[in-house]
């Protein structure tokens, strides 16, 4: 049995639209390859950030935090949001882009820090201005009192670490209606 072997030429026009889907193949494939992942893309594309999520989108701070950044985000998770004082989100969900956004940019700083650049009594500036405190103790790093469960998950622009209490700048607990007990205390010694 013979076997016909074709060659390829640019004046047969089948040829060129099978040279024109590979290549669109491959260019689609090495952008996927290359595709960004940003701190928002993180947190969507997690099913223990439904809540952030949400609550990132509708004080709509999804677009700045997809830009360029870099950006350090301690992500609390559903289980924290649901540990608050019951109301607590709903009342914050009423005015999104006022207490909502200043509690979601206390979560945020603006530089990206690994779990290795923090350091047992460092205070840090967070996007809302107010300060964090990070605490080091028995191996485990604390944000203002909330444990870090999953640390340095890297995207393009910044890190994200997963927390386990959602932190609430002292300034606004009593606009929140929340109380200290909103931060975890597990251990650290606040």
């Amino acid at each position: 049995m013979r076997t016909r072997i074709q060659q390829l030429t640019l004046e047969n026009p089948i040829h060129v639209m099978r040279i024109s889907m590979i290549a669109m193949l491959m260019a689609f494939l090495s952008s996927m390859t290359f595709a960004q992942s940003t701190v928002v893309d993180i947190v969507v594309n997690s099913e223990d950030h439904t809540t952030l999520e949400a609550a990132v989108i509708a004080a709509k701070l999804a677009d700045d935090l997809s830009s360029e950044g870099p950006f350090t985000v301690f992500a609390p998770t559903d289980a924290a949001f649901a540990a608050l004082p019951e109301g607590t989100v709903d009342a914050l969900l009423k005015d999104p882009t006022g207490q909502l956004a200043e509690i979601l940019l206390y979560h945020v700083v603006g530089a990206k820090a690994l779990s290795t650049d923090l350091s047992n009594g460092q205070v840090i500036e967070t996007l809302n201005g107010d300060d964090i405190k990070v605490k080091l103790r028995d191996g485990k790093a604390y944000i203002d009192g909330a444990m870090v469960t999953v640390a340095d998950i890297k995207a393009d622009n910044g890190v994200v670490h997963v927390i386990d209490a959602v932190i609430i700048p002292t300034s606004k607990m009593a606009d929140a209606g929340t109380s200290s007990s909103a931060k975890s205390d597990q251990g650290c010694g606040n």
